[in-house]
């Protein structure tokens, strides 16, 4: 087993992952709804030895915590050219793409545009005439969209969702600015920490609400958690030594197998049920030696 999971092509394996899970959802999906699909990237740090860097995947992900395509890269800096590759084998129409600041990128506007695509995009000061241009409105005199109040984990968190109307943005498609304040509590150390980010959306307005669009921010966020949290300390893929061929590729495509079929089964606590199926499995494929 070990032998062939080390040449098994991974562009192969994430595909058929990906068909396999999407599927499973294809059937549950309402007619004409918005799919959100978020899209980010994360290092296989164990992979790295004293001639190779690191692998480096780029993954879209349904927000219900399916993996649709997988695509190895070079490095971090090639992952801007890999976002249409990526996505060329995924079901844009009517979707929409949640994306990090390293994504906002003209280029990567406009493809969204022809398969009938939208996108949500954080706007950084790396993009600083856009940036300036979404920072500008008088947010304080705009009305309110969407307030959440969550209390869990011991800390109290607070979210506030603004929209603004743009005549024009320069950026394809761009229709609407989103400010997103959030505020965090810890009850434990009173410690208060605040965050502002800037988004833009070529959602036309009055086409969803505030709370889907906070609820599609927030989704976003969830799968960047998924990544690399779950993966990290309940596989403990970073501390993982497998680095023969192409088994480091392939132990990520099984992760994203099994953190699929848990999401679809239900289970929203994943990583108390990841804890459990890591453990089952520990034996054997400690005697296959798959594991760190």
């Amino acid at each position: 087993m070990r032998r062939l999971f080390a040449r098994v092509d991974g562009d192969a394996l994430d595909a058929a992952v990906s068909a396999f899970l999407y599927a499973r959802t294809a059937p549950a999906r309402e007619p004409g709804a918005l799919r959100p699909i978020a899209v980010d990237g994360k290092t296989v740090r164990g992979s790295r030895t004293r001639t190779t860097v690191a692998i480096s995947l780029l993954s879209a992900m349904a927000h219900s915590g399916e993996v649709l395509a997988q695509r190895q890269v070079a490095d971090k800096s090639n992952k801007i050219p890999s976002f249409a590759p990526l996505l060329d084998g995924v079901e844009l129409s009517r979707a929409v793409i949640t994306t990090h600041a390293l994504h906002t990128q003209h280029g990567h506007g406009a493809y969204l545009h022809s398969p009938g695509a939208h996108y949500i995009a954080i706007v950084k000061k790396n993009h600083p005439g856009l940036f300036d241009r979404v920072h500008t409105p008088p947010w304080r005199e705009i009305t309110l969209d969407h307030y959440e109040r969550t209390r869990a984990h011991l800390r109290i968190e607070i979210r506030r969702l603004k929209t603004a109307v743009f005549a024009h943005l320069d950026y394809p498609d761009a229709r609407q600015a989103l400010q997103v304040v959030h505020w965090r509590r810890d009850l434990g150390s009173g410690k208060l920490t605040a965050e502002c980010v800037y988004l833009i959306t070529s959602l036309p307005p009055r086409t969803t609400t505030g709370a889907q669009l906070a609820s599609w921010i927030r989704g976003h966020w969830g799968i960047e958690n998924l990544l690399h949290h779950v993966c990290d300390r309940t596989f403990r893929e970073d501390g993982s030594k497998i680095r023969t061929a192409q088994l480091p590729r392939t132990m990520a495509s099984l992760r994203n197998l099994v953190i699929g079929l848990h999401r679809q089964a239900g289970q929203k606590n994943s990583a108390a049920a990841l804890r459990r199926t890591a453990r089952d499995y520990r034996r054997p494929l400690a005697l296959l030696g798959l594991t760190g």
